[in-house]
This record gives structure tokens, sequence and C-alpha cells, in this order.
């Protein structure tokens, strides 16, 4: 599956964003989706993940009540809204898909990545 993720950008602390990625090639409904973040010198971290059907949605605890997952199937799209953005979120956020039952927090049972899309907040 390719992944083109969209919609990164610069805004003022308490902003908010929204970001997009879009889904090629397989059957999207098939697949669990991810967001990632990676801030300068930083590994890569799980930001939020969502369930084929939508139904069950995990939250880092850093995002948690701010930011919210969603997808649209039938678009072929997984959607995060950041709200409430604070400098500490600045970063690249990238996109990723797994084949699985299972909702995946881990970055390394990810197997499809997007190209990434930087959000840069200013206090």
């Amino acid at each position: 599956v390719q992944l083109q993720a969209y919609g990164g950008g610069l805004v003022q602390a308490g902003g908010s964003l929204r970001l997009s990625c879009a889904a090629s090639g397989r059957t999207f409904s098939d697949y669990v989706m991810g967001w990632f973040r990676q801030a300068p010198g930083k590994e890569r971290e799980f930001v939020a993940a969502i369930s084929w059907g939508g139904g069950r949605t995990p939250y880092a605890d850093s995002v948690k009540g701010r930011f919210t997952i969603s997808r649209d199937n039938a678009k072929n799209t997984v959607y995060l809204q950041m709200n409430s953005l604070k400098p500490e979120d600045t970063a690249v956020y990238y996109c990723a898909a797994v084949r699985s039952t299972v909702v995946l927090t881990s970055r390394y049972t990810y197997n499809y990545w997007g190209q990434g899309t930087q959000v840069t907040v200013s206090s």
C-alpha cells in the first residue's frame, strides 16, 4: 500500500491542524492505520492508531484529549485532527499501515510508511 501524508504547516501554540493520509494500492479497510512523529534528535514515537472499523483508537498520553484520529474507508484516507497544539508537538508526522486485526502501537510492527509532513508549532 502507498501512503501520502499532507496537511502539515506552521501554527501558533494553541492552534489546530488536520493531517490527512491518502492510501492506495490495497484494500484500505484491511489495514490498521497509525500516526507517528519524529522530532529532531529523537526517536520516532507513536501518536495514535485506528482499527479498520474505527472502533479502537489508542493515543499516546502526550496527545490524549487534544488529538483525534479518524478514517474514511470510502475515501481511503486517515486523518489526525490536532487541537491545542504545543511547541513540543513540533515534529515530522508520518502515517503508517499494517494489515492486522489488532491495533498496534509499536513503530516496528508497521510495514508501510508515508513520506512525512512537517508540523511546526511556534510559541
